[in-house]
């Protein structure tokens, strides 16, 4: 399949599983008969999915550690990742800022005059496993082939840091041959997600048509205003991003923009960071940032970066405040917002992770747990939004970060080709 007519397709898959959603939720019959049309529409897509998986424990793998094996020294790996977190922490700050005001000015959930259900069952979403002292624990894995089978992304950061480390200090006999043998590793598995790719776009139709069937077009309808309104907050967002990349970058960023169209394509109909991780690495490459830097800052992105999620919470919790009439002050929001910067960072390896962080959170601040219900109907839709804009933020971050490393290093570097610097990248 020629690359430049993935989009396309996509765009098709994503139009044809609306239609065929709709036509589906329509002469289902009943609730029951409409969940059991989905479920195979979900088994397509689940199989989609699964293929990514399959690649992303070998490929972060193979290339961070031939990123940090090629920079040779901690000092480096100290500075890029110093930089990643600056610009990480200041992109969460905007994000939350973005979608508390947004929530704030529109109001979306005032005039629902909630109730607040007194000893409900039992909680909604299951928050059991997670707090900020188990993620820290759980960024260190116990076994390696563990962290790869559940592809815990951050697990195989850690290791790979170690094993990359280990690597550049042991440099005898046959250490270009592994670094040679792990860089064409990474060439392999690139090669092996253009053949998953090639099933994008059925994987994508079911996905669009699964939600559909289940949920039907007359929701989107009902809950219009929040989610226009979240888009919006979503543009706005795409729109500070790219203005923060374009003082860095220059007009390049818009050539990044063009790069990424499928990765973020992709995460938006799969609702999936995971299914865009292997083209966001190859857009990045194509644009010139030195695999090295791409390798490390773009994992780590995926754990800490989140943009796209961290708007999606403020605007989550604020919502339901609303709907249930409680009256929030300044102060309060602040602080909910200090809360959402600290316990957002434990939500990689939790199963639908942002509404996980919004409900553990409702509780600190006596707001309903229940008003989790309110919009776990409309998640899909919302959660689409939040993910392509997550693949948005970590590409422009990382290629910052890129930007600002000085291209020389990575010439000695044994196995290795010297990058495309990005300044160049436009032209190229």
């Amino acid at each position: 399949m020629k690359k430049n007519k993935l989009p396309r397709r996509i765009a098709i898959g994503i139009a044809l599983g609306v239609l065929v959603g709709w036509a589906c939720h329509h002469f289902a019959g009943s609730e029951q008969s409409a969940k059991e049309i989905a479920s195979y529409f979900s088994m397509v897509t689940d199989i989609f999915l699964r293929m990514i998986k399959m690649i992303i424990a070998p490929l972060v793998f193979a290339t961070l550690v031939g990123g940090i094996a090629s920079m040779g020294n901690s000092r480096s790996v100290g500075r890029i990742g110093l930089r990643a977190m600056v610009w990480f922490v200041t992109a969460s700050v905007i994000s939350l800022a973005i979608g508390m005001g947004l929530v704030n000015l529109f109001q979306p959930g005032a005039g629902l005059n909630m109730e607040v259900v007194q000893h409900a069952a039992s909680p909604v979403v299951n928050t059991g496993d997670f707090s900020l002292k188990v993620f820290i624990s759980h960024v260190f894995p116990r076994s390696i082939a563990e962290a790869m089978a559940n592809n815990e992304i951050l697990q195989i950061v850690v290791f790979s840091l170690f094993f990359g480390f280990a690597l550049a200090g042991v440099k005898r006999a046959g250490y270009t041959t592994m670094v040679d043998g792990i860089e064409e590793l990474a060439k392999v598995m690139f090669k092996v997600t253009d053949f998953v790719m090639a099933f994008a776009p059925i994987g994508v139709f079911a996905a669009i048509a699964s939600a559909i069937t289940t949920q039907g077009l007359g929701l989107i309808v009902d809950y219009g205003k929040l989610i226009a309104e979240f888009y919006l907050g979503i543009v706005i967002l795409w729109c500070v991003l790219f203005a923060a990349g374009y003082l860095f970058l220059g007009r390049s960023v818009f050539t990044l923009g063009k790069l990424i169209r499928e990765p973020v394509l992709l995460a938006f109909s799969t609702a999936s960071s995971e299914s865009a991780y292997p083209k966001t690495m190859e857009a990045l490459e194509k644009f010139g940032a030195p695999k090295r830097v791409s390798s490390f800052v773009l994992p780590l992105g995926y754990s800490f970066n989140l943009d796209g999620s961290m708007m999606y919470q403020a605007f989550a919790i604020m919502f339901i405040a609303q709907a249930y009439n409680v009256d929030l002050s300044f102060t309060q929001q602040l602080l909910i917002l200090l809360t959402l910067m600290i316990t957002s960072k434990g939500m990689a390896g939790v199963a639908r992770a942002s509404v996980v962080v919004v409900a553990a959170t409702l509780p600190m601040f006596n707001l309903p747990e229940a008003g989790i219900l309110l919009i776990l109907g409309i998640d899909q839709f919302l959660d689409m939004a939040r993910t392509a804009t997550n693949v948005v933020g970590n590409s422009i971050a990382t290629a910052v970060v890129a930007k600002s490393e000085p291209h020389e290093e990575a010439e000695d570097a044994p196995g290795t080709e010297s990058p495309l610097p990005i300044h160049t990248a436009a032209t190229a």
